[in-house]
């Protein structure tokens, strides 16, 4: 059992600690420095909240880079359900993104990334919704697994338990789940399963980290009684790096770019507040660990580590951190003869990369190509060299996964650069590289992981590695790396991204959505990319048998690797309305291959591949439409303009600088993006002009936006003030408030029929006072709610209308539901204004 903790461990730890893909990592002297320090630290604090930004960075920096602390952040979700700033991704694509945000954050604060399976279904207005669609059992046995795992001395929790109602459901819920935790990690009854891989544990304290927002405003926070808080100040400055804690806070902040939450770093003192809500009282408030030992004590034959590890950081010299190495090297033979799995293996890892930092021990594995297929063989190109004056030697190198073990007895002299090539043999049944959370079938609420070894684990587990075994001091070391692909950019230089394994052969239906409105049949494309040279097969479309495919299918022949070639299937829908799934299907050589390929490419985060279903929705829908071309302005970026194609609209992207009244005059309908009042700061600069585009008999349709800096305060040409009113529940009763109004009747007659299916939620951010010139079209709410009436608001302006919508369409649309196509053709259709019923300014 003892080796299997220590493998499942490090595969847990390493998914953090190797996982960049940019330059690697090369620490200078003070902090290489500041490494030692924190080897001779054996405390652990969890930060726990519900999503990723949800961290108080500040906290997380303090305690890894000032306390010196094993420090973790579990966030129960990726963050699926929230918007993108940066890219049209929702859903798991965003999660994918989140999730890589998060781990470059950590990278730059210091602490360790951890997840549960839990699947962020969107905002919940309180934690029994939840934890109802979460599976709560679920969860919480995350929970307890990463207690487990991690062993932390403290936890922290980002929000308060005690509080149901007043934040996201997602968020009370983290804290529920968390406080009851403490009292079962330690329970072997509970989730015994766990205890194959891990043992139980016993944390000793637990926290909530208050801010001035749980109190309503700064003044009301300064003005609480604190006394018996646990007070800590974090506002300090790191001399040796030149940034203040808040500095470092703030560059890991502004890794959530998908977000927009990028962070100005400040300078001064800082306080942090901690509450304790379970556990021992320490006797000094103030002091986080008190009580707690957190030396080499605590590991049995520890303690000679500890006065060794002492000595180095004394004797450490800053002009020369090679003199380190030979105790460095005896301290890490001392830790691997340790009886303790835990400590043994954080501080093996640690201790690794400190002796390579001391040395400039440059150790690499490139492989010739970026992407590879199983059963395919790769070259790779090691790298191995010295940079120090003690005597080192290469005595094998093991790659792995085949557990090839080649001998070298290489000697590696000071600065004396040694290549190496060889092949690497990839196994037939090698995982395709993806995010493992991914493999399986999801649910509303959960991700699917079947293997509890590998919950929580933040990153994709990439299998392609090898192993260098350097012999330093009599003593042999094995350092891991990561096979990666490396370039050269004309501009940006040197590049590195992870080697893939791909599927043979990859498809993709280019349409996500398909709409049938009546019998005629479309030609659907499909394009395939091949994982490797001289592929050939054929092509099928395989749909239930109401719907005709034709040909049945097509035969394919790509001769190069990442050739790509588009081919056309006539399909013929049913003649009643009714939704199917059609899949791309390649065969080859009698192998199914079903997996189509998404590339997550963004400059802030390592380059992502998602292989997911070869699959695409086919509507055959009662849809009538009216209007021809339609103006779309991106706002944060949704999938939207796509799903007006598919509904026969001729649509253009106009960016901020081609609005302008000759460019507007060749459409009839103007639709700003989501959130386009909160990111486009020109659209306060053509307010007017769009107005006027209205006035002059044609329509214009704006998508939701935040309450929250709004680029100009007059959105609408009346007067329109937002709220954070939503309804969360999607399949809330509808209650139709102007039933006859044209937006329901023409040209589609729109029933409650037409809002069953949403997903996620029906709408958020509803204007909850408007101008007498608009009516109100529908309105629903959540239980225990009362009604919201500001989803959908129709005003005549001129001789054209202006519409706001909180509705979800961004979200719909790309889910193909049926009846948010109805209901935006009918919006989009509006014609020859009505006059508006006169009532008050609604409050």
């Amino acid at each position: 059992m003892r080796k299997i903790q220590i493998q499942i461990f490090l595969l847990f730890f390493l998914g953090f600690q190797i996982s960049f893909a940019q330059q690697p990592q090369k620490p200078n002297s003070v902090e290489i420095y500041n490494q030692i320090k924190k080897l001779n630290f054996l405390g652990s604090v969890l930060y726990l909240a519900a999503h990723p930004d949800d961290e108080n960075t500040r906290m997380i920096s303090y305690l890894a880079n000032d306390m010196n602390a094993r420090t973790g952040y579990l966030s129960l979700t990726r963050g699926d359900g929230g918007q993108n700033l940066i890219g049209p991704q929702l859903r798991e694509l965003l999660g994918v993104i989140r999730t890589q945000e998060l781990i470059e954050a950590r990278k730059i604060d210091g602490g360790e990334q951890f997840f549960s399976r839990a699947n962020d279904f969107g905002f919940s207005k309180n934690p029994d919704e939840t934890l109802d669609i979460w599976d709560k059992d679920k969860v919480l046995a995350d929970v307890v697994w990463t207690i487990r795992k991690f062993q932390p001395d403290i936890i922290i929790n980002r929000f308060d338990h005690r509080s149901p109602g007043t934040t996201h459901g997602h968020h009370t819920s983290s804290a529920m789940l968390s406080v009851e935790s403490f009292k079962l990690t330690n329970d072997p009854k509970i989730y015994p399963e766990q205890l194959k891989y891990v043992a139980p544990w016993q944390v000793k304290r637990q926290f909530f980290n208050p801010s001035w927002w749980f109190y309503g405003s700064q003044e009301k926070f300064d003005a609480a009684n604190k006394a018996k808080f646990t007070k800590l100040e974090t506002g300090v400055y790191y001399n040796g790096i030149g940034k203040s804690n808040q500095e470092i806070a703030a560059l890991s902040r502004s890794r959530h770019q998908s977000q927009g939450f990028g962070s100005t770093g400040v300078r001064g003192e800082e306080t942090e507040y901690l509450e304790l809500i379970n556990g021992e009282t320490p006797k000094n408030r103030d002091n986080l660990f008190d009580g707690i030992d957190t030396s080499w004590n605590r590991v049995k034959n520890g303690k000679p580590i500890g006065d060794l590890i002492s000595s180095i950081i004394s004797k450490y010299d800053f002009n020369k951190p090679s003199a380190s190495i030979p105790d460095l090297v005896k301290a890490y033979a001392m830790i691997e003869a340790l009886e303790d799995d835990h400590w043994k293996a954080i501080k093996s890892v640690a201790i690794k990369n400190i002796i390579a930092s001391c040395s400039g021990l440059y150790l690499e594995a490139v492989a010739n190509e970026q992407e590879a297929t199983p059963g395919s063989t790769l070259k790779l190109y090691l790298e191995a060299i010295n940079r120090c004056s003690i005597d080192m030697q290469l005595v094998s190198i093991k790659t792995l996964p085949d557990n090839k073990t080649i001998s070298q007895n290489i000697d590696l002299k000071n600065n004396s650069d040694k290549k190496i090539n060889l092949q690497l043999q990839l196994p037939e049944n090698i995982e395709y590289t993806q995010p493992y959370w991914l493999k399986e079938k999801a649910t509303v609420g959960m991700y699917t992981v079947s293997n509890q070894e590998i919950i929580g684990i933040p990153d994709i587990i990439r299998e392609t590695k090898v192993v260098f075994n350097v012999k330093i001091n009599d003593t042999e070391i094995p350092f891991e790396r990561i096979i990666v692909y490396k370039y050269n950019d004309g501009v940006k230089g040197e590049m590195y991204n992870f080697l893939d394994i791909v599927p043979e052969i990859t498809t993709s239906i280019l349409e996500k959505v398909l709409i049938f409105r009546d019998t005629k049949s479309k030609m659907i494309p499909v394009k395939v990319r091949a994982g490797k040279d001289n592929v050939k097969g054929n092509l099928q479309l395989e749909l239930p048998k109401s719907w005709t495919v034709s040909p049945k299918e097509i035969p394919f022949d790509l001769d190069k690797k990442g050739n790509e070639q588009i081919f056309y299937f006539e399909v013929t829908p049913p003649v009643n309305p009714e939704e199917a799934m059609v899949k791309s299907i390649a065969i080859v050589d009698g192998k199914r291959f079903d997996k189509d390929q998404t590339i997550i490419d963004f400059n802030h985060i390592t380059k992502q591949m998602v292989l997911k279903n070869a699959e695409s929705k086919c509507i055959r829908i009662d849809l009538k439409t009216s209007g021809d071309a339609i103006a779309y302005i991106m706002g944060a970026g949704d999938e939207v303009p796509e799903s007006l194609a598919q509904m026969g609209y001729k649509v253009s992207i106009l960016k901020p600088e081609e609005i302008t009244p000759e460019k507007l005059d060749s459409f009839s309908t103007v639709i700003t993006g989501i959130r386009a009042y909160n990111t486009v700061n020109a659209l306060a600069n053509k307010q007017n002009i769009l107005f006027n585009f209205v006035k002059s008999g044609k329509n214009m349709i704006v998508q939701y936006n935040t309450n929250g800096k709004l680029v100009t305060d007059k959105i609408a040409p009346y007067p329109l003030k937002l709220s954070n009113d939503r309804v969360t529940e999607e399949n809330a009763k509808i209650t139709f408030l102007a039933p006859n109004h044209p937006v329901l009747n023409t040209p589609n007659k729109i029933s409650e029929k037409d809002f069953q299916g949403w997903t996620q939620e029906q709408g958020l951010y509803y204007p909850n006072e408007y101008d007498a010139a608009f009516t109100p079209i529908i309105s629903s709410h959540d239980k225990g709610e009362s009604a919201k009436d500001g989803a959908l608001l129709v005003a005549p302006y001129g001789k054209g209308y202006y519409i706001y919508t909180g509705l979800s369409f961004f979200r719909e649309l790309p889910e193909g539901v049926s009846g948010a196509y109805r209901l935006l053709s009918n919006i989009i259709s509006l014609k020859q204004p009505i006059e508006a019923p006169k009532q008050e300014l609604k409050q």
